[in-house]
């Protein structure tokens, strides 16, 4: 950890660069897996079955596209940030800093609020203390070693916890099973788990006959197989391949190598929560149907002080009521590191986006002593923030904390996922500028491809006329190799605009041949380098980001084209 030199911007912010595998796979499923998770999932299995599960297992294929496809393009333009990829792709700032308050809403209102309130919910479920109270001393503990520590010690505590999650879920796991009797007693039990006080003819109260199923109806159900298939898919590439606290993860690898290993570990993991969350939220509702699957208003207010229903009190009841003494100790360590692994990580990603994105951009000049500063007074900053709309996702959430999680991201982003694939995967995808002075012809590769086929057929004619002792009619023109270099990099990353600069004016100007010796004969001047508006994110060797073999040698050396390295000669 001492080696990650937290003094400095990189290894605050990405360890510097020194992470292995195991401690980034664990730390990918500490940060998915939150206490938001165990109380989300388990609460909408109670209430509706294992259909939540396919937001699990389709992360399980989006978190290997982030390896083998995303990971090489950000690794080879030497970001630190979504928000910043996105500005060195498209040229402009205003994308980069709508991004980077979008992020930070999304982490505010889906994440950070979510999972103080599920961690406190299970404090007050079993110490019985007010739930800001609990919250308070919940944000005490995890300040103390996010503003200290940076990423570093986040990626280690989370790799601690990651053990401590895995024994204890395990643990209520089997409990569970052997107290309802099996696979087979919960298929079979589920269906009579119905609350004794419900309104007649109301489905209210009642398990949905499709409840073991996760591709249900596509025109009655509440998850049709269409959405499960394809709408899911956007949102999951959003949160796996473009979100801040995951991709920074894997950015703080070793190399491209350690990173593909760290998200094959969270995809074997990912295949766990239906077996420790979901399941044993449906057990919870064979075994107390009048407390977590209550239908009626007056009696949830009661029982968890919540009208819209008490499905989110399933795990912890279950821990409660089921373990012995002992294990009641190791799930509440359970819990509280799931709440704190979570928080961490989006503490130090949101100060990250705030820092390198939002307060660079209005103090350009700020010192790297300024940044760490103004990251760790901003987490502390986030923490009232979410405190104060904790009354809201209680009030808001309908009984289900994962659907409302869910129902936030499904809005917000699908239109963000898309603008990355765009910029990663589409040479022509751009941000046009307004007042930008291009010329009336479309640019495109194919463009760009002629420009720079007949600039160079008059070069070469020239050559082989002046080599043959005639001149070619048309071909006395000479161009420096630095203007055709960049020619030849604007054709290959579609920049067709900026062909005319390059070709006439870029580096040299037209001139007619002249031999050494005869009058009018100048020598070539020094090669000058292509303008400083054609660096392009993505004109590295493997044109997205550099090939999937690239190592920690991309990260060293920056791909030729990204923003702030230089042309290769």
């Amino acid at each position: 950890m001492w080696k990650t030199q937290r003094s400095t911007v990189k290894g605050y912010f990405l360890a510097g660069g020194q992470m292995v595998w195991w401690p980034v796979g664990a730390s990918l499923f500490a940060s998915n897996v939150g206490s938001g998770h165990f109380i989300g999932l388990a609460g909408s299995g109670a209430a509706s079955g294992i259909a939540a599960t396919a937001y699990e297992w389709n992360g399980m294929f989006c978190v290997l596209v982030l390896a083998w496809l995303f990971l090489p393009i950000y690794i080879a333009a030497g970001v630190t940030t979504m928000p910043e990829y996105l500005q060195r792709r498209f040229g402009g700032k205003r994308i980069q800093i709508f991004l980077a308050i979008l992020y930070l809403f999304i982490y505010i209102f889906t994440k950070i609020s979510v999972d103080m309130y599920a961690g406190a919910l299970f404090i007050q479920q079993a110490l019985h203390w007010d739930l800001y109270i609990a919250v308070a001393g919940l944000l005490a503990i995890t300040a103390v070693y996010t503003v200290s520590g940076g990423l570093a010690a986040v990626i280690y505590t989370d790799a601690l916890q990651t053990l401590i999650m895995l024994i204890g879920a395990v643990s209520l796991m089997v409990f569970s099973f052997i107290e309802v009797g099996g696979l087979e007693g919960l298929q079979a039990k589920y269906f009579g788990a119905i609350p004794s006080i419900r309104q007649e003819n109301s489905s209210c109260g009642l398990p949905r006959p499709d409840a073991f199923h996760i591709f249900r109806d596509p025109v009655s159900s509440d998850l049709p197989w269409p959405g499960v298939l394809v709408g899911m898919t956007i949102p999951s590439l959003w949160y796996w391949c473009t979100d801040q606290v995951i991709v920074q993860r894997s950015l703080a690898a070793k190399n491209l190598s350690h990173a593909k290993g760290g998200s094959l570990m969270t995809s074997y993991l990912k295949i766990l929560p239906l077996f420790m969350m979901v399941m044993p939220g449906m057990i919870s509702r064979v075994l107390f149907p009048d407390l977590v699957a209550c239908a009626d208003p007056d009696v949830c207010q009661k029982i968890c002080g919540n009208p819209s229903g008490c499905s989110d009190i399933a795990y912890p009841k279950l821990v409660l009521e089921l373990l012995p003494v002992g294990l009641r100790g190791l799930m509440m360590s359970v819990m509280i590191a799931a709440l704190m692994s979570s928080l961490t990580s989006i503490f130090n990603s949101s100060s990250t986006i705030f820092t390198m994105d939002l307060w660079k951009h209005l103090r350009p000049r700020c010192s790297e002593w300024e940044l760490m500063v103004v990251g760790r007074v901003f987490v502390l900053l986030l923490t009232v923030v979410s405190i104060l709309w904790i009354p809201l996702v209680q009030a808001g959430q309908g009984g289900q904390l994962f659907i409302y999680i869910q129902s936030i991201s499904s809005y917000l982003q699908p239109p963000v996922a898309v603008v990355f694939i765009l910029g990663c995967f589409w040479r022509r995808a751009n941000e046009k500028v307004p007042g930008s002075a291009r010329p009336a012809a479309p640019p495109g590769p194919a463009l760009a491809l002629s420009a720079l086929l007949a600039s160079a057929g008059r070069v070469l004619g020239a050559a082989a006329g002046a080599a043959a002792g005639r001149r070619a009619p048309g071909a006395g023109l000479h161009l420096p190799r630095a203007a055709l270099r960049a020619a030849g990099h604007a054709a290959w990353c579609g920049q067709a605009h900026a062909l005319p600069l390059l070709l006439h004016g870029a580096g040299g100007h037209h001139r007619p041949h002249r031999a050494p010796g005869q009058p009018g004969h100048r020598a070539p001047g020094p090669r000058t380098d292509p303008p400083p508006d054609l660096v392009h994110a993505r004109g590295c060797p493997g044109r997205a980001g550099g090939s999937s073999s690239s190592s920690s040698s991309s990260r060293a050396q920056p791909c030729q084209g990204a923003a702030g390295a230089e042309p290769r000669s």
